[in-house]
């Protein structure tokens, strides 16, 4: 059976020729990825549809990640482990460090796992888009996922590293209490803080390639910024406040607090929580703002 493609006229006035093979392509583009002017920013019913690619990426990244890696998952517990070991030896041992009456090597290791989670998060979520280029020039889907599933893919080395706290905590005679419920929220939250700021730097990645260089240099300074190797009661109260508008300050503190039953700083998690709501509903407009652009400038 032989197929034939008809041709509409169309009154086109001092057109050139056609070629055989434009006959067959359309005059207007089928798609057209347009920026968006509503202050949502993002089409979440579109994101819900393409799920199943979210899941995808996920298990591809963590796959890629591992693929021809002797210690596998193992490094992901020898990378903070090594690090408490650095940081006690330096810090605890001869610097004397304070830490509120924890064993040191406790203060450090309940501070890195939320630090590393949001560094590799950050870290690899910026480069998700470039990362992707051949992804972005050939296929319609919510760009949105691609950040998003670099951040979601780093709870799994989240929760194997968790193991590794939980042990130290039994070595040292300690216990879990009630408090330690309020781990949900402050890992939502840490992840949310972590999207935030992941699809803000990839978007802006794609355009300044010059955020692939100095983010790992503002990554590094935000880790001595954060009560990650001392306690944040080691700032002057005078400097609190403004110690305090740091998210991640109160998240550090608010783990510590649910892993060792303490007083929770509710005014740092009430600025962290404002935070990054509005980092995330801002992120996800601009994000949304420049994503007509990606796929010309990957």
């Amino acid at each position: 059976m032989s197929e034939e493609f008809i041709q509409i006229p169309t009154h086109r006035p001092n057109a050139e020729p056609r070629s055989p093979t434009s006959q067959l392509l359309p005059d207007e583009p089928l798609v057209v990825i347009e920026a968006c002017r509503s202050w949502v920013g993002v089409d979440l019913s579109k994101v819900w549809r393409h799920r199943e690619l979210l899941y995808f990426m996920i298990w591809r990244d963590l796959k890629v990640r591992y693929r021809q890696s002797t210690l596998g998952l193992l490094w992901v517990v020898l990378q903070p482990a090594l690090t408490t070991v650095v940081f006690t030896v330096f810090l605890g041992l001869l610097a004397r460090f304070p830490s509120e009456g924890l064993p040191y090597p406790l203060l450090v290791l309940s501070g890195l796992l939320p630090w590393t989670f949001f560094t590799n998060a950050v870290s690899n979520g910026s480069y998700s888009l470039v990362g992707n280029a051949h992804l972005i020039t050939k296929a319609n889907f919510p760009r949105l996922i691609l950040p998003a599933a670099a951040v979601v893919g780093r709870l799994v080395d989240f929760g194997v590293s968790f193991v590794l706290l939980a042990l130290l905590i039994l070595f040292y005679g300690a216990s879990f209490g009630s408090s330690l419920l309020m781990l949900v929220p402050l890992v939502l939250l840490l992840t949310l803080f972590s999207l935030g700021a992941s699809l803000w730097a990839a978007a802006l990645n794609v355009k300044y390639r010059d955020l692939g260089i100095i983010l790992p240099v503002l990554i590094q300074l935000g880790m001595f910024t954060s009560p990650v190797v001392y306690p944040s009661t080691l700032v002057p109260e005078r400097w609190r406040w403004l110690y305090s508008l740091n998210p991640m300050s109160g998240i550090i503190e608010g783990f510590r607090a649910a892993l060792f039953g303490r007083k929770f700083d509710w005014p740092s998690l009430g600025v962290a929580t404002i935070f990054t709501l509005a980092l995330v509903v801002y992120a996800a407009f601009a994000f949304k703002r420049m994503e007509k652009t990606f796929a010309d400038l990957v």
